[in-house]
């Protein structure tokens, strides 16, 4: 699974989103483009708060990859 790119809010820099996450950009690239294995609960729920989403809202940009 990844994140639709860009995941991005409110105009945040791929780096600012990343540093509110508590992430490193190489993460989040991951993460974005499914090279990551799946994150932890607390990794989606802090790019959740990072872009101001609800979990739901996170959720909804989520798109199935191939295994």
């Amino acid at each position: 699974m990844h994140v639709r790119s860009p995941l991005r809010g409110d105009g945040q820099s791929h780096d600012e989103v990343a540093a509110s996450a508590g992430i490193s950009a190489e993460t989040l690239c991951e993460i974005e483009t499914g090279h990551a294995p799946i994150p932890a609960f607390f990794t989606v729920a802090a790019l959740a708060g990072a872009l101001a989403l609800s979990m739901d809202e996170l959720a909804g940009r989520w798109v199935p990859t191939e295994v």
